[in-house]
């Protein structure tokens, strides 16, 4: 199993990263292949809105950092997108990334009833905010998973956790790390089964 990790925060030890690469440990130990990418450490732009993936390309045209990123993706059996919650939404770095997916839609996904060029996948969606209210922002992980999906991620999970970050109680949470882990184990167990 194919295991690609993308790191949206700036933050290289911040929270999500912890909780991703403590999946990542555990699916590791299970024997799955990672790769992991810290977005803030690449240099890339997002959508051009330039329809060349649309009009003769099957992949975004850009030349930059993310193209090998968006190539391991789409190898990938499944990928872990891990963020914190800035201003109500996911970081910039991921929300780039997120857009540049808009290559993976084929010419006609609107009417398509296999819009994605992408094969099904599995993504765990993790996100770490500094706000301890739960229902605050509580609407981020549905809004995305409606374009995941669309994208080709047929099967979808989230891990998040309120209250940690910077200027607050800025370590994560034994829960959270619990569930990373079983993410991980849940995830290989359904792999050990198919094959």
């Amino acid at each position: 199993m194919k295991i690609v990790t993308l790191l949206g925060s700036p933050r290289t030890n911040g929270n999500s990263a912890t909780i991703a690469r403590h999946l990542l440990t555990t699916a590791t130990k299970l024997g799955a292949e990672t790769q992991t990418f810290e977005l803030n450490r690449l240099s890339y732009r997002g959508c051009q809105a330039c329809y060349a993936c649309k009009k003769g390309r099957d992949e975004c045209v850009l030349n930059d950092d993310l193209r090998p990123v968006l190539a391991a993706v789409q190898a990938a059996d499944v990928v872990v997108l891990a963020s914190p919650v800035y201003y109500g939404d996911v970081s910039s770095q991921l929300k780039a990334f997120i857009d540049r997916c808009y290559s993976y839609l084929v010419p006609d996904y609107l009417t398509n009833p296999q819009p994605s060029r992408l094969s099904p996948k599995k993504l765990v969606f993790i996100l770490a905010q500094g706000q301890p209210e739960e229902t605050m922002f509580a609407d981020l992980f549905p809004r995305y998973d409606v374009f995941l999906k669309w994208m080709g991620f047929a099967e979808t999970s989230l891990i998040r956790v309120c209250g940690v970050g910077p200027g607050r109680d800025d370590h994560v949470p034994a829960q959270a790390l619990q569930q990373a882990e079983t993410a991980a184990r849940r995830l290989l167990d359904a792999a050990g089964r198919r094959a």
